[in-house]
Parts: C-alpha cells; structure tokens; sequence
C-alpha cells in the first residue's frame, strides 16, 4: 500500500495487476533459486553415478517405465488408480485444468502437454520434466493456509483415464499430471481481473496485502 502526501492511497486506486505481476516475479526467482540451489546440491550424486546402469540413472527415475521401472514412489508421486479425471475447468499454454477425485476427495487436475508427440527434442523433454520434478518437490513441503494444498503429482503413469459422457477414455502413457485441491472461488488472477473497478473496504486491503506476506 502506498503512501502519498495526504495520507493512504484509496483502495480503488491500487493497481491489483501490477501487485500479481510482481508477486508472479517474487515467487519465479524464488523458485529459481530453490532449483539452483538443489541442482547444485544434487551435481556431485548425479557425477558419481555415471556408468551406473540406466535404471538407477536420474533419468530413469524421471521417466518411470521409460526407462525401467522404479521399485517404490516418490514422496510426491500419486496412485493413478485412484484418480478420476472428469470436466475440463481451464486450458492453458501446456495443458488443462480438469476437476476430479482423487482417494474420494474433490480435486483439480492439471494435465501437462509439452508436445512430445514429435513437436519437442528428446532433449527439450528431458529438461522440462526435470524442472517439473525439481518444481513439485518444493510444492510439495509447503504447507500454508494461503497457499493451494498440493496433493501429488505423476509423470509418465499408465492408467489415467477422462470421464466423459459416452464413458472412460484412456489417457497417453507419457502424460504428467499434478493434483491440488479444488477450490471452488477458481483462479486468483482470474477473480481480480474480474473483479478489478470493483471498489475495497481498507480493512480488506490490508486483509489481503497480510495474505500476500503470508503465502510465502
């Protein structure tokens, strides 16, 4: 909140886009650095292990059957089995969002397509799974009132199946999904824009701006 020569400024004038656009930034180089930081930690392990065979190789790990199949899962990794896929709740630039159920709990679903049916190198895939892997690693030790409770998540996992209305329909077995929770208010840049000339109490601003220094 700013401050100008006659006091605080009114909440109506407070520009929410530019706060999510910075808060966006905040948590990317936060991010960044986390990654950093274990991929430096993780170097000496993964320098030591070559010439091991590929099923213990990190790649191995993080394509699952791929490669060769891991013996136990990941702290993060879900039961595909007990995951049902149902309607579509959002599309975006890799993926859909889809509510669903997950061990009996209402969930959302995001389904990762970074086009490797032919439109990325094997190279490029690699790399954009390992970010995942290192990305939901972190999510996953958050535990925050402000911040979406992070279920699991799974890569290249056989069994997911779409219900649609004509019945189930058989997922590719190269797909990556990540389960939250389902929050029916949806997303949170989408219900500030939505909801941007529409003017705050002060006392829900400051509500908020302590929401913000909390989620992270």
């Amino acid at each position: 909140m700013k401050e100008g020569n006659d006091g605080f400024v009114r909440a109506d004038q407070i520009d929410l886009k530019s706060l999510d656009e910075q808060l966006e930034r905040h948590l990317s180089r936060a991010l960044t650095l986390e990654k950093n930081k274990k991929r430096d930690e993780e170097e000496p392990a993964a320098t030591a292990a070559i010439g091991a065979s590929a099923s213990s190789s990190p790649v191995a790990a993080l394509n699952g059957g791929f490669v060769g199949q891991r013996k136990q899962r990941l702290e993060w990794e879900i039961d595909p089995s007990k995951l049902i896929i149902k309607t579509v709740l959002a599309r975006g630039t890799f993926g859909t969002v889809h509510r669903g159920i997950y061990d009996g709990q209402d969930v959302a679903v995001k389904l990762l397509d970074w086009g490797e049916e032919g439109h990325r190198s094997e190279a490029e895939i690699v790399s954009l799974r390992a970010d995942f892997a290192q990305e939901v690693a972190v999510w996953h030790k958050l535990d925050h009132p402000n911040v979406t409770k992070f279920i699991g998540a799974t890569m290249g996992a056989s069994g997911l199946q779409l219900q649609t209305e004509s019945g189930p329909l058989a997922m590719p077995n190269n797909i990556c999904c990540v389960v939250v929770e389902y929050l029916q208010g949806g997303a949170l840049k989408s219900f500030l824009i939505k909801n941007r000339r529409r003017k705050l109490a002060f006392k829900v601003v400051v509500q908020l701006a302590l929401d913000l220094a909390r989620g992270y």
